[in-house]
This record gives structure tokens, sequence and C-alpha cells, in this order.
């Protein structure tokens, strides 16, 4: 039995996935997804792996947020103000 966050990687090594995506697929809440990336970023840089992301942008302007450091997802567009955002998406590499 692997734990959740073994799980997560295991997904996140087969394709990109957001945390809505991730949160459905392991049936549990979305806000504990945001909570383990921090720790899988670590635990998968440390075996030598890297927790890439792929930016998330705005579904009504196309704002693209390239900047944002941050691995949970913004709450709205700073252009157009808007809260349909998708993504970021994520993917564990070099492992």
């Amino acid at each position: 039995m692997q734990t959740l966050r073994q799980q997560i990687i295991r997904l996140l090594q087969e394709k990109a996935l957001d945390t809505l995506a991730l949160s459905q697929a392991l049936a549990v809440r979305e806000k504990e997804i945001h909570d383990h990336l921090p720790h899988i970023a670590k635990s998968v840089a440390g075996r030598g792996g890297r927790l890439a992301m792929q930016p998330a942008h705005c579904e009504g302007c196309g704002f693209k947020f390239k900047e944002r450091r941050r691995l949970s997802p913004p709450s709205r567009c700073p252009r157009c103000k808007s809260n349909r955002i998708l993504g970021p998406w994520y993917r564990v590499t070099g492992l």
C-alpha cells in the first residue's frame, strides 16, 4: 500500500495533472493535494528528480502566470480580474 504522497508522485510521473485532476483520481480534497506539493517537491529533489510546473493561465483573457513561484493556483487574474483560472499543471521528471 502506497502513501498518498507516493500515489501523487506516481500519477505525476505518468502525465502532467492539475490539483483538481489529482484530487479526483485519489478521492481526496483539493486542499490536501496543495498541502502535499511542497513536501513532494523536496522529496523528489532529494532523489535527483524535479517537480515541474506548467504555469496557470486565465481562460478569460489568456494571461499566463509565468512569474508565479507558489505551488498553489492563483485565485484570480491580475489583468481582467476573472476567476476562471486553468492550471497550473504539475509533472515529476528525472526519477
